[in-house]
């Protein structure tokens, strides 16, 4: 049984009908960890809104673990954890009283399902009697993941959870999120950040509402349809403009400090395409696509 389920979703908002969502459907299997990769807008938040009975859909069906989400919001939102983009804990109580608060929601404590949360706990314990507040912006995250699964769900979501959070932070993160996969927990997480997405079973990108496709990240990666050169230039912005001019060029955008260009699979006559750039010191090279390479290359098709 898939753990969730989208059937061609559909979700607006206001008086305009402002399209959110546009016939998204998806499944996630059971003991998962997926992705729902996309820019801010495109309508990673209101799905997880949809699934965790916070809002309806205007059209379409979704379930969670074979419920549906409208009929059965009861049974849903005690089977499910979920975190918000936002930090929405009481942030005048601390560490430790915002978890003994979630833990009694649930009807349960701290002491019975500490063994799931042991592992993220460490980091907190030395700040358990700090006003949740007052926590790192990492900290703040690793508190927001224990209440959220304080009460043992059985399908985790995690909305945006890394954002704004520092390298060493993100990495500690997904860390735990693979760790919690042996405990069987379902785990469907958004992110914008495209890098994110390796350490996923398999994702979905999303943009302007839309799935542009769903897979593993080596299968996403797989299915750029272009060959990919990697160019370095002292001029980049000046070698950008000239490159997206030139007739064989399919794409071309900056990727940190250097440009990803694209041409038709097969493509031979890169130097001629090179020699008409008027730059020195131009160096090139072919490369493997990545999962934004393939982002981008669903978005302008």
């Amino acid at each position: 049984m898939s753990a969730v389920v989208l059937d061609h979703i559909q979700k607006w908002y206001g008086k305009e009908k402002t399209i959110a969502l546009k016939e998204v459907s998806l499944e996630v299997e059971e003991g998962e960890l997926f992705g729902l990769i996309g820019p801010d807008g495109a309508g990673k938040s209101s799905i997880f809104r949809i699934l965790t009975t916070l809002i309806l859909p205007d059209g379409g069906k979704a379930s969670v673990l074979g419920k549906d989400v409208v009929d059965a919001y009861k049974f849903i939102r005690e089977s499910v954890g979920y975190m918000p983009g936002r930090f929405s804990l009481y942030q005048d109580l601390t560490v430790e009283e915002n978890l003994h608060f979630f833990a009694t929601v649930f009807g349960t404590t701290i002491e019975e399902n500490y063994d799931l949360i042991k592992d993220i706990y460490v980091f907190l314990e030395p700040f358990k009697h700090r006003p949740a507040g007052k926590l790192s912006g990492g900290m703040k995250q690793k508190l927001a993941l224990c209440c959220a699964l304080i009460h043992q769900p059985k399908v985790l979501f995690l909305d945006e959870p890394t954002t704004g959070v520092d390298p060493v932070s993100r990495k500690e993160f997904w860390d735990m999120l693979k760790r919690l996969k042996s405990k069987n927990i379902t785990v469907l997480v958004s992110t914008p950040y495209m890098d994110e997405a390796g350490m996923c079973d398999r994702v979905a990108l999303i943009h302007q509402g839309k799935i542009l496709a769903i897979d593993s990240p080596e299968g996403i990666s797989k299915a750029y349809p272009f060959d990919l050169y990697e160019v370095k230039s002292d001029k980049i912005s000046v070698t950008l403009n000239q490159l997206r001019k030139h007739i064989s060029v399919k794409s071309c955008y900056s990727f940190g400090d250097v440009l990803h260009v694209s041409f038709e699979k097969g493509f031979t006559a890169i130097n001629e395409v090179l020699d008409a750039i008027t730059i020195d010191h131009l160096e090139v090279k072919k490369i493997e696509a990545g999962v934004e390479d393939s982002f981008m290359a669903y978005m302008t098709n």
